[in-house]
C-alpha cells in the first residue's frame, strides 16, 4: 500500500457537473502541487488535431499552481508515451488539505510536443457565456488567461521548469518508494 497521500479534486464544470478525481499527490510543494492520475477511463480516446493524447489506461501528471487561474496535465498514452501539455483554464484551486475544489471555465491550451500552441474549446466558452453559466467579468478572466498561456509559450517561457522536471518516470518512482 502507498504512504503516497490521496487528494480529492472536486472539479466543477457549470452549469451542473461535478467530477471527483483521486490522484496521488506525489510533490506538495508551496508554489506548485504535483498529482498523479492514474490508468484513466479514456473511451473512446481523446484526440487533439487528430491525434491520440488520451486513451484507456492512460496516466496523466498534474500540476496545480495556488492561485493560478490553469493548471497543466503532462499528457501520455497507455504506453508511457507523452503526447503534449494541456492546460485548462480554471478558477484558482481552493485547497483545503487533501479535498481541492476548482471551476472549469471551459477553455483550454494544448502544447504538442514540437512546442506548438494552440488554444481549444473557445466555442465551449462562448456557449457558457452565451447561457449565462458563467458571467462575462470571469469569461473575459478566462480569456486574459489563456491569452498569456499563447503568448508565454510562443515566448518559451511557459510552461515552468518544474513541469519538466516532474516526469511520468519521476511519478512512478515516488510511488514505488513512498514519500
Amino acid at each position: 500500500m502507498s504512504t503516497v497521500p490521496l487528494v480529492r479534486i472536486n472539479y466543477r464544470r457549470p452549469p451542473g457537473r461535478l467530477q471527483v478525481f483521486e490522484q496521488r499527490l506525489v510533490y506538495d510543494g508551496p508554489d506548485v502541487k504535483v498529482t498523479l492520475a492514474e490508468s484513466l477511463p479514456y473511451e473512446p480516446p481523446m484526440r487533439i488535431e487528430g491525434k491520440v493524447v488520451l486513451e484507456l489506461g492512460s496516466d496523466v501528471v498534474w500540476f496545480t499552481f495556488p492561485g493560478a487561474w490553469h493548471d497543466i496535465g503532462r499528457f501520455h498514452r497507455a504506453d508511457g508515451t507523452f503526447t503534449g501539455l494541456y492546460a485548462n483554464i480554471l478558477t484558482p484551486a481552493e485547497l483545503n488539505g487533501l479535498d481541492w475544489d476548482t471551476t472549469d471555465l471551459f477553455l483550454d491550451a494544448w502544447m504538442a510536443p514540437d512546442g506548438t500552441i494552440d488554444l481549444l474549446d473557445e466555442d465551449e466558452l462562448d456557449e457558457a457565456l452565451g447561457r449565462g453559466w458563467i458571467d462575462s467579468e470571469t469569461g473575459e478572466r478566462a480569456r486574459a488567461e489563456g491569452q498569456k498561456l499563447l503568448e508565454d509559450g510562443r515566448a518559451g517561457v511557459w510552461p515552468p521548469p518544474i513541469v519538466n522536471e516532474w516526469t511520468l518516470d519521476r511519478c512512478r518512482d515516488v510511488l514505488r518508494r513512498g514519500l
